[in-house]
């Protein structure tokens, strides 16, 4: 374990339900377990997240970078990073 940042699991945990109807993880050590079985990502910008989507054929044509920012999948961290989480 310790491939995510401890801003993305606490941002995940306090923010999942933005993407799942019911909580998957009560703890930290819960959130990180999670965002490992499903390969969640942190990324740098949100230009990488469209880079990401890109890559992973995922059809975001016509969205502006705000709209990247505001969709389900994407939590937002302090600094400027990103955690991208598919559900």
């Amino acid at each position: 374990m310790g491939e995510y940042s401890k801003e993305a699991i606490q941002t995940f945990l306090e923010q999942q339900r933005k993407l799942f109807r019911e909580n998957v993880a009560e703890t930290p050590e819960e959130a990180e377990w999670f965002l490992e079985d499903c390969l969640a990502v942190e990324v740098n910008s949100i230009k990488e997240v469209r880079r990401y989507f890109e890559e992973n054929g995922m059809d975001i044509d016509g969205m502006t970078l705000e709209d990247l920012k505001e969709a389900a999948e994407v939590f937002s961290l302090p600094g400027g990073r990103f955690l991208i989480v598919e559900g």
